[in-house]
């Protein structure tokens, strides 16, 4: 029987090293598609925002226009996947459904019904969004561990599997197939303005690991990570990287070819470091399910934090008492990004000082962050809430010490307009307003 395939694209929008790419090149036929579908609002926020979808955008176009170069085009369409490709499914008599293994358990429940929708047609996953495939990895799964160390000390030495080329043609679409355009739906956001660094596509991703790796970037990364801003403190990969753009399997490539040919040192060692820490990330939610979503987490216990309205708008707005803290809301809000330092400040913030659900900033941190990851994002929630993977059950930040340390000279600060505001509550416990300088009898 001819192999008519569908590839579902999903956090894998690139030609190179993709797997699925290569399998369908065996097939009689293949339909290319992309369902695009919203999530309901949860903890105050939708899940995409506008720089999020702004960058999804400019990496769909760079696609379709490198599938058209094999042949090949890509249909997007807006609706729930486990709706739109059972019934194409069924149209087209396909008999075997391509897709990026994903580790989402939203992800993996779409996948569940798809399969009791369509089970005539053959699944086949393909461990392309992770460094490692579910086979190759150094601890079985049911043994994962509820720390990252023993993760680490293990895979540091693990052999990585090579970057996949890209296929050179691709089989075509079938004969009598024939979708009219697809327009965009009121409910879809139009894409406005935003001062997002960052531009979608494999081909700007390809263009950042050159640059990246073009001098000695690598050579200081492990001294300059932690700086609140410049371009050039950190790799930048993670936007790319989070939508399957670019692969961790490649950018492990250019690293081992950078330490063969350049130098190797702690901080060439440490930028795979950060591979691993998102790869440990990523099996954890494929262990644990929608337990990262938990207030408790992985904890026997919930934490002392509560929803305060007023005080998770302060501190999204960058409104608070802690002008540092400010400086880092305010650049997350206006560019969809902010440093690896700066999250774990504004994170700190929200459930120390201000004593949030820290959910609801993880949920924030999801709609704004241009880097997205499910595990990544609510894994380091957890962390810092202390209801995740951290041994010392969670981390508190010093904001006047982080201050001291990276914005001494308050550039950073005075750079967003950032400044101290000295009232956080409006209003008290029983909702009374609070008057400033006001006395009881």
């Amino acid at each position: 029987m001819a192999q008519q395939s569908l590839y579902w694209f999903t956090q894998d929008l690139r030609i190179q090293d993709n797997q699925a790419l290569l399998a369908a090149q065996a097939s009689h036929s293949l339909i290319c598609v992309y369902p695009r579908w919203f999530k309901a609002q949860r903890w105050q926020h939708a899940p995409l925002g506008m720089h999020r979808w702004i960058f999804l955008q400019e990496c769909l176009s760079d696609l379709a226009e490198s599938l058209r170069g094999l042949g090949q085009r890509l249909h997007i369409f807006y609706g729930q996947p486990e709706d739109i490709i059972p019934k194409l499914c069924h149209t087209y008599d396909i008999n075997h459904l391509l897709c990026t293994r994903l580790v989402g358990s939203d992800e993996k429940a779409i996948l569940d019904t798809i399969r009791v929708r369509a089970p005539q047609t053959c699944i086949e996953q393909c461990d392309q969004y992770t460094l490692f495939s579910l086979s190759e990895l150094p601890i079985r799964l049911k043994d994962w561990p509820k720390q990252y160390t023993p993760f680490r000390k293990l895979a540091e030495a693990w052999p990585v599997a090579d970057a996949l080329p890209a296929p050179e043609t691709l089989p075509a679409m079938p004969k009598l197939f024939a979708l009219p355009a697809i327009e965009r739906p009121d409910w879809v956001p139009a894409p406005r303005h935003t001062r997002c660094n960052f531009y979608g596509g494999e081909r700007a991703a390809q263009g950042q690991l050159d640059h990246y790796f073009s001098g000695q970037l690598p050579q200081h990364y492990k001294e300059v990570r932690n700086a609140l801003e410049g371009w050039d403190n950190s790799s930048k990969f993670s936007p790319w990287l989070n939508q399957g753009c670019l692969s961790s399997r490649q950018i492990t490539s250019r690293l081992r070819q950078y330490e063969h040919d350049q130098a190797a040192n702690d901080s060439t060692h440490w930028l795979y470091l950060e591979l691993l820490w998102r790869e440990y990330f990523q099996w954890l939610h494929h262990r644990i399910g929608s337990r990262l979503f938990l207030f408790k987490g992985l904890a026997k216990t919930a934490p002392l934090t509560s929803y305060y309205a007023e005080r998770f708008q302060k501190w999204c707005d960058g409104q608070t008492p802690y002008a540092l803290v400010n400086a880092c809301a305010k650049e997350l809000k206006q560019t969809g990004y902010v440093s690896n330092r700066g999250r774990q400040i504004l994170a700190s913030c929200l459930v120390n000082e201000l004593s949030v659900d820290w959910r609801y900033g993880a949920a924030w941190f999801e709609h704004q962050l241009v880097d997205y990851d499910v595990a990544v994002n609510w894994g380091n929630w957890q962390y810092i809430a202390g209801v995740g993977v951290d041994p010392r059950g969670g981390r508190h930040f010093d904001i006047e010490k982080q201050t001291s340390l990276y914005d001494s000279e308050g550039h950073y600060r005075r750079f967003w307009g950032a400044q101290a505001h000295a009232q956080l509550d409006s209003v008290d416990a029983a909702d009374w307003p609070i008057v400033p300088g006001a006395h009881g009898d």
